[in-house]
């Protein structure tokens, strides 16, 4: 398997992991709002991670819903991060936070590419995202605003963090520390 597969099929079973956790706060986030709001970024999350899979079934000679589906736990690619069942709210804004924040990097990268369908399918993938960043970003505004917020928001940050640099490999690790900071 080519360098390229293996960082596709890594890309994609983060994206399609995260769209099924977020897709477990339908029917029981907060707000109503968040019931829409994360299972739409739900839906666009396994739309991105079905993209990515694509490119890699053509270099396989396989299919997308194969790779998405048909493999052993143990050929699944996608971070410690993204596995994390049901975390209580706060901790769901953290890990949505940190992975917004970590795939961007992995965006702007990919955007850079040398292989036009992989520098493609980022900036498609990059315009979706822009709503996911600004809507964790929001959420981590509003945990902010209260003395209760921060202190369970710092929490789920200290404990997330390491999870979170296993997203990035370590040349763009340092990014996401810096970004963070």
């Amino acid at each position: 398997m080519s360098a390229r597969t293996d960082r596709l099929l890594e890309l994609a079973d983060d994206e399609l992991i995260l769209g099924w956790r977020n897709s477990e706060w339908t029917g029981i986030a907060p707000f109503l709002e968040e019931d829409v709001a994360f299972s739409s970024i739900a839906q666009n999350e396994i739309g991105h991670a079905r993209a990515l899979y694509e490119l890699a079934a053509a270099e396989l000679g396989t299919t997308a819903d194969e790779l998405a589906f048909d493999r052993s736990l143990e050929e699944y690619r996608c971070a410690p991060l993204v596995e994390l069942r049901r975390l209580e709210w706060a901790r769901t804004i953290a890990r949505h936070w940190l992975y917004e924040t970590a795939d961007a990097i992995r965006i702007e990268a990919l955007k850079e590419s040398d292989d036009p369908e992989v520098a493609g399918l980022a900036a498609k993938i990059d315009r979706e995202e822009q709503y996911h960043r600004m809507h964790a970003e929001m959420w981590v505004d509003r945990l902010l605003c209260s003395e209760e917020g921060r202190t369970r928001f710092d929490e789920a940050l200290e404990e997330l963090w390491p999870y979170a640099l296993g997203v990035l490999d370590d040349e763009l690790r340092p990014e996401l520390v810096r970004r963070v900071e």
